[in-house]
């Protein structure tokens, strides 16, 4: 995990600042845990997600971890590019749903 707050951008570290800020009030019991929550616009269950990160990590672990890696769910440009070759080829008449039953099927 990264340290510190170099390379990420000011917008992530006013977030993680105003999460410290929210959590450390409910943790001091100035206001309730379902009131952080709604604060942050978070679930009950995102939030003691986020109080057990700042809890074992301190201040980093209110960074989000995710910036900066490609998503899991990315496909390969060249299969993309597959795609959507046989789409303008052979599917164009076809809508979305109807090329996608049909590309699954092969």
């Amino acid at each position: 995990m990264r340290t510190g707050v170099e390379g990420y951008s000011r917008a992530a570290v006013e977030r993680a600042m105003k999460v410290q800020e929210v959590i450390l009030r409910a943790m001091a019991k100035k206001i309730a845990w379902w009131q952080a929550a709604e604060i942050l616009g978070l679930s009950g269950r995102q939030l003691r997600r986020l109080r057990w990160r700042y809890e074992t990590y301190g201040y980093d672990g209110l960074i989000d971890r995710r910036r900066g890696r490609p998503s899991e769910k990315r496909v390969p440009v060249a299969l993309v590019e597959q795609v959507l070759g046989l789409y303008r080829e052979q599917y164009f008449d076809l809508n979305g749903d109807r090329v996608e039953g049909v590309l699954i099927s092969v």
